[in-house]
């Protein structure tokens, strides 16, 4: 999903907003406390190889090859690809080009036959991608190892739908300047910025369940309060954490209208905003929300993660367990 926080990283990067659109392991948490934070963060993510996010239409070089949308290249000629130029440089040369691919969990070689345009340079017939950028929310950080997790959901390719593979990464600083307010059918958005300039902490996994990486110390006593431990969402009133203007972060008031056992996607509550301020300021829930702590009853709960666009005052929102099961 594109918006006006978006930051072109490198080559062909596209930009997401942090929170999906939707048309337990309770081990884990044992005895566990975690700082609830709801900061925006800039997040920036370099894919492993690059991602096929669209075949030019005809009988192209890419299409005759096999070559498929969603493919992650990852080889070419034998040599590892790390960004949309230097594979296009690989391209460069004479003959076939034997391409090392990712598809589905397994991977396989494809041969393709690069056609030269007219200014000479050599070409498959195919859009790629090596990186994206956007805001989210910094759900928890953990003052005893030092990890954090956001978003509560992954960062998906916007074109494909799929999962950004993953090979490096990090949140940044970010600022709320202004909200798209959301309505029946439009999805709204949080709009700002953030600085490429600074790293707060490195990414080490994109997953389903959200991003994780770890934090500085010193940056995240800027960011979170007290520790909390670790609770079980029920159905009743809750409240969340949201940076929704400049860099406040303020509770809401939300319903948890429902428990989904085993929903293996993420969305293991469904949630309503009922706080009137939330709503006159952002018509519930908009991208760069996804990750804003969910509390109860004295306990950190889960992370808002999805808006339904037929009402954006609903939603779905995750467990924390399921996402330390993901860390």
């Amino acid at each position: 999903m594109y918006g006006a926080l978006a930051k072109r990283i490198c080559g062909l990067a596209t930009a997401f907003l942090l929170c999906a659109v939707a048309v337990g392991a309770s081990d884990v948490s044992a005895a566990r406390s975690l700082i609830p934070v709801g900061h925006t963060v800039g997040v920036k993510l370099f894919s492993r190889g690059v991602m096929v996010v669209k075949l030019t239409d005809g009988g192209t070089p890419a299409r005759n090859g096999g070559l498929r949308t969603g493919d992650v290249i990852l080889q070419c000629g034998g040599t590892p690809v790390t960004s949309v130029e230097q594979f296009q440089s690989l391209l460069q040369g004479d003959g076939s080009a034997d391409l090392r691919v990712s598809r589905n969990g397994g991977e396989m070689t494809i041969r393709v036959e690069p056609e030269r345009n007219e200014d000479g340079v050599c070409q498959i017939g195919a859009w790629i991608r090596d990186s994206m950028a956007g805001i989210g929310t910094l759900t928890w950080y953990d003052p005893d190892s030092g990890k954090f997790g956001a978003l509560g959901h992954g960062v998906m390719d916007a074109d494909t739908g799929l999962l950004m593979p993953f090979q490096d990464g990090a949140i940044l600083p970010s600022k709320v300047k202004a909200v798209k307010k959301g309505e029946r059918g439009s999805a709204g958005e949080l709009r700002g910025d953030f600085d490429l300039s600074r790293d707060l902490g490195p990414l080490y996994a994109n997953t389903d369940w959200g991003v994780f990486g770890t934090l500085d110390a010193a940056d995240a006593d800027a960011l979170t309060g007290e520790p909390m431990p670790i609770g079980q969402p029920t159905v009743g009133p809750a409240r969340i954490l949201s940076n929704v203007r400049g860099d406040e972060v303020e509770s809401y008031a939300i319903e948890i209208t429902r428990i989904l056992s085993d929903s293996g996607d993420g969305r293991d509550m469904e949630i309503s905003v009922t706080d009137p301020e939330l709503l006159e300021r952002t018509g519930g829930i908009v991208q760069g929300m996804s990750g804003s702590p969910i509390l109860q009853n004295g306990g950190f709960v889960g992370a808002v993660t999805h808006v339904l666009l037929q009402d954006p005052s609903k939603g779905y929102g995750i467990a924390i367990e399921t996402m330390l099961a993901a860390m």
